[in-house]
């Protein structure tokens, strides 16, 4: 019966190049996709707290999981500073978001919360979720603070994600703001202690009105002004400074 069928199919040409490929297709059909959706499964996982502090690395059959923001990746290819005995081993199993800017490596201070930071640190803190999203494996989500039961984003993390666009903003505004009174030129050695100079005109404390949003506290900086700027309300003369000196010590 086969070679019958394989005759017919001999004299219909047409017939024949049709079924070659069909059969070359399911041949060489190409895996790539499968392993996107591998992976694509693999990015969607959810951890519960309890699981993420299962890959705290001092399991070598395990990889080395970290969190961010709620965002969860693998760490394993720096396990000279993830694993036990490494840098950032405090990182690993847990989401501690907080300690990104707060340097607070123990107790309380390995916490998600961001309470009480300013624009300027969650904006430090997104940038560094950024920076794991470039250099290592995304595998999934943590539920909890920064997503619910389904993988959603919450309230906080876009309330995170807000504030720290909003930092951004005032940044370059600051930035622009600042632009138009040059700063002052300056230098500091252990020997000599520090100096600021201005090439054109002198040198005046100022206050950074937008550091209050940025950063919680006010904070000042060195710019030159020339002469007849001088009498604007708001500028402080360097403590032992000549009125009219281009160069104050600091």
């Amino acid at each position: 019966m086969a070679t019958v069928i394989i005759k017919r199919l001999a004299k219909s040409p047409f017939v024949l190049i049709t079924v070659l490929v069909t059969l070359a297709a399911f041949s060489f059909t190409p895996r790539f996709p499968f392993k996107s959706f591998r992976n694509s499964l693999q990015q969607q996982r959810l951890f519960t707290v309890e699981e993420l502090a299962l890959y705290n690395g001092t399991d070598d059959t395990l990889p080395i999981l970290l969190g961010i923001l709620g965002s969860v990746f693998d760490v394993t290819k720096g396990k000279s500073h993830y694993a036990v005995g490494g840098g950032y081993h405090h990182f690993s199993g847990r989401d501690a978001s907080r300690a990104f800017v707060s340097g607070n490596f123990t107790g309380d201070g390995l916490t998600d919360s961001l309470r009480g930071l300013s624009s300027t640190e969650v904006k430090s803190i997104v940038e560094w979720r950024e920076f794991y999203f470039r250099s290592y494996t995304f595998v999934g989500k943590l539920v909890g603070r920064y997503y619910d039961s389904e993988g959603n984003p919450t309230k906080s993390l876009k309330g995170v994600e807000a504030k720290a666009a909003r930092g951004t903003q005032l940044l370059e505004k600051q930035k622009k703001e600042e632009a138009k009174q040059p700063s002052c030129n300056s230098r500091w050695s252990q020997g000599e202690g520090g100096e600021v100079w201005c090439d054109d005109g002198f040198p005046r404390l100022v206050q950074r009105p937008l550091e209050i949003a940025l950063t919680g506290k006010m904070s000042k900086r060195c710019a030159c002004f020339k002469e007849d700027q001088l009498s604007e309300t708001g500028l402080e003369v360097y403590e032992g400074c000549d009125y009219l000196s281009k160069t104050c010590r600091v």
